[in-house]
């Protein structure tokens, strides 16, 4: 048998976009326009655009790989995996697959909604080439899985969206597919639901099965895969280890540095100005989002209005805040005993954070040049936002929920035999 599961070659996916020339319409503007299209030269003939959401794809997947497809928001995702999983049909190239295709995409997928949830079981055991045995076999542990049994006989169209998401699941993990693709729809579910889905799909690529893992949760992608492309506008752009995937996925052109040139609430006397902020990692390379537990340096760019400025009792803070305005941290120079005198006619302000110690937010970031605690050099409330996805902090694969505190902190368990109870 081949070692090869899956093969994509020169994979593409159109679609007709179809730009209507006018807005909305009343009844009697379309029946005058109905009359007189047989007159018309095509004027009001609605424009189309052929959009690829996918374009000249191809990689190969080993059996037994745990491959994670990360990327933006419409960077083509979801389309490859419906292709993938015979939803969809492809505009050119083609996709080979060996073996038995496991899918979960959507909420309910392959769930028939006037059926019950132990007669949605069984169908969708069936579609997956299963015998009645077989599902049999496995009936018990889907539905533990799930925690559904109270409703097992109840038709899914009344299930909750949570409910539709643990038996989905349950069924298409526990029916021993070959290859399993899962997209971001674990989301869905409670953190509880998460860590036991991940633990389950951690169980079947250890079992030696294929597993097209999409997630934006950089923590669970590091851990579960081995593998991991990237892909942009509908096409890879890079190829490689999970760690590097996730390092190209962060990093970005220029686009993540904010302009502040033009800033309309800059308070100070102007001898010093910040006219932009941006993220890197430790390579220098712009970061538009940053990984929990990532260490970066945020610059904040610098220009003298005499071509230099001197003050030895100069400050420089960053004050980060969340997006309701509480603050979480300040830092300065002054903390760490840094002083910065001499300014040259530009540069930059940089600022290195070790392991960010920030669950999945957006945050706001506020900066103030003063001297000493007396007046205002360059100050700008809210000056940029910095973007932050889960990361694997704690090099286990968990991250606490954002909704438990905005920080993750570093700490060890250990447990101590020798101590006696003392009543308190």
């Amino acid at each position: 048998m081949s070692e090869i599961a899956i093969r994509v070659e020169g994979l593409g996916k159109s679609y007709q976009i179809t730009h209507a020339t006018s807005g909305y319409r009343t009844l009697q503007e379309d029946l005058r326009a109905l009359i007189k299209r047989p007159f018309s030269r095509g004027s009001d003939a609605p424009r189309q655009e052929t959009f690829w959401a996918l374009k000249d794809i191809s990689f190969d997947v080993k059996q037994g790989e745990v491959l994670g497809i990360i990327g933006r928001n419409g960077a083509g995702k979801s389309t490859l995996l419906k292709i993938l999983s015979r939803i969809t049909k492809p505009t050119i190239g083609h996709a080979d697959i060996y073996g038995r295709v496991g899918s979960l995409l959507e909420v309910g997928t392959g769930f028939h909604p006037e059926l019950t949830g132990r007669e949605n079981i069984f169908l969708n055991g069936a579609v997956l080439g299963m015998s009645r045995r077989d599902i049999q076999a496995r009936f018990d542990e889907i539905v533990a899985f799930a925690e559904v049994e109270q409703f097992l006989d109840t038709p899914v169209k009344r299930y909750s969206s949570g409910m539709y998401m643990r038996l989905a699941f349950a069924v298409a993990a526990h029916m021993e597919p070959e290859v399993l693709v899962v997209d971001e729809v674990l989301a869905v579910g409670d953190a509880a639901f998460q860590k036991k889905c991940l633990g389950k799909m951690s169980e079947v690529a250890k079992g030696g099965r294929t597993v097209l893992f999409v997630s934006h949760n950089m923590a669970a992608v590091e851990n579960l895969c081995t593998r991991g492309i990237v892909l942009e506008q509908g096409r890879v752009i890079f190829e490689g280890t999970q760690t590097e995937a996730i390092s190209r996925y962060l990093i970005r052109g220029q686009e993540n540095s904010f302009s502040l040139r033009e800033h309309p609430h800059r308070v100070g006397t102007g001898e010093v100005r910040i006219v932009g902020i941006e993220f890197r990692d430790l390579n220098g390379a712009p970061l538009d989002v940053i990984a929990a537990g990532q260490t970066i340096d945020v610059y904040f760019h610098y220009e003298c209005a005499q071509g230099g400025y001197y003050n030895p009792r100069m400050r420089f803070s960053l004050l980060l805040k969340t997006q309701t305005d509480t603050p979480l941290f300040l830092h300065h120079n002054r903390l760490t005993r840094q002083s910065f005198p001499h300014l040259s006619e530009q540069g930059a302000f940089v600022c290195r954070i070790n392991r960010l110690p920030l669950t999945a937010n957006i945050y706001e970031i506020t900066y103030s040049l003063m001297i000493a605690e007396e007046s205002y050099i360059d100050y700008i409330d809210n000056a940029a936002q910095m973007t932050v996805i889960d990361g694997d902090y704690f090099g286990s694969g968990e991250i606490p929920p954002a909704s438990f505190g905005p920080f993750l902190v570093e700490a060890d368990w250990f447990i101590d035999d020798t101590v006696q109870v003392k009543d308190v």
